[in-house]
């Protein structure tokens, strides 16, 4: 290991000082610090403190699981400025799938996987029962699957068409089939952002107050950035500290996903820049460093591009995610990834890294370990 002192001497030169000494104490960071860590050149130091804490805490583990992706509808309401998915229903290449689609679906999806991720638009004409039916539907489908569906945003319309409180809608929903949130549609937290990219949607206290509730009630639930659009880095960085500050009181998130913005297709956007791998990269480590409450790092693959993910599992990421199939979101918003991955093919890219595969359930109970190559 590279001492202490020489990287505080190599952290000096590059607006870093302090911070390998605060990551390798323990000791937690400021917003300042993280202002400094996006403001830095020097993101192969910030790989290499993430990745002294991800070995650390998980030594060559990669996890990724076996799950499927219904996007159920692309009717939205929400006029998000962003998204690529987002249609009316009288749009060409608008759809909405009932619950027996939802059902068939999980039917005839890969009979190992464990979880289905069920996120879509926002279309109150939907109602209420429809949100709960097509949990009931997928669980008819694959009675064993996890189901982790809802964004928050989904979440806060689905709340305001029950007209119950929220135990009760959770209750509903749990006894429906629902399992755990993926807990997107925060976006990034910053007002003046949203007032200019997608003022429909719910600001960043609603997000904090629902996802803090869904914590209480007993579910597990993640947690996503999407960087990349008009946001400050400044912005960001009070994005990261909320997150933080919540965990610290629920405990509920397990995973951190940040989310590189695909401009490709976005109604206002468009004109805007891919984040380069570099800043890919960057928003791993810099995750790792500053959420040191949030357990799991992950590279999401569908939007870092295979290379990139690859090489986040050396700069303190520590999930790949999973195989992935039917994913729409980021795939029309331009993703070139694969649709898909098979279990071999993610072996192969995590020990690529000179990382072990590790196939694990949607609460991080590991099913199979592949320490070694199977013939």
């Amino acid at each position: 290991m590279i001492s202490t002192s020489i990287l505080e001497t190599r952290a000096a030169r590059s607006g870093l000082a302090g911070i390998p000494t605060k990551v390798r104490d323990g000791e937690r960071l400021t917003q300042a610090d993280g202002l400094a860590m996006y403001q830095t050149d020097d993101i192969a130091l910030l790989g290499l403190l993430a990745n002294e804490v991800r070995e650390k805490l998980y030594g060559d583990t990669t996890f990724y699981n076996v799950n499927i992706h219904v996007n159920y509808t692309n009717w939205c309401n929400q006029f998000c400025d962003f998204c690529a998915f987002q249609k009316r229903p009288d749009d060409e290449g608008a759809y909405c799938m009932s619950p027996d689609d939802v059902e068939k679906a999980l039917a005839q999806a890969n009979p190992e996987a464990t979880e289905v991720h069920m996120v879509a638009g926002v279309w109150p004409a939907l109602g209420y029962d429809y949100f709960l039916d097509i949990l009931r539907a997928a669980k008819r489908g694959k009675p064993d699957i996890h189901v982790k569906a809802y964004t928050m945003v989904e979440i806060n319309q689905i709340i305001k068409l029950a007209g119950k409180p929220v135990g009760e809608v959770l209750d509903d929903l749990r006894e429906a089939g629902l399992d755990s949130l993926p807990g997107g549609g925060a976006e990034i937290f910053s007002e003046r952002v949203r007032q200019e990219l997608y003022p429909k949607k719910m600001g960043a206290e609603r997000w904090i107050e629902l996802a803090g509730q869904i914590h209480a009630h007993g579910f597990k639930t993640n947690c996503t950035m999407l960087y990349g659009m008009i946001e400050t880095l400044e912005e960001r960085v009070d994005h990261l500290a909320r997150l933080r500050a919540l965990q610290d009181e629920t405990g509920g998130f397990q995973t951190f996903i940040p989310l590189a913005f695909h401009p490709d297709n976005t109604p206002g956007l468009s004109h805007l820049p891919l984040p380069s791998p570099q800043e890919r990269l960057r928003s791993i480590a810099l995750s790792r460093l500053f959420l040191d409450n949030i357990p799991h790092i992950k590279a999401y693959w569908v939007m870092l591009g295979l290379p990139v993910a690859q090489l986040a599992l050396g700069y303190g990421a520590d999930d790949l995610d999973g195989t992935v199939s039917q994913e729409k979101v980021y795939h029309d918003a331009g993703a070139a990834t694969p649709e898909k991955l098979t279990r071999d093919r993610i072996h192969q890219l995590i020990r690529e890294a000179g990382r072990v595969p590790v196939e694990r359930d949607t609460l991080y109970q590991v099913i199979r370990s592949y320490d070694t190559i199977q013939v």
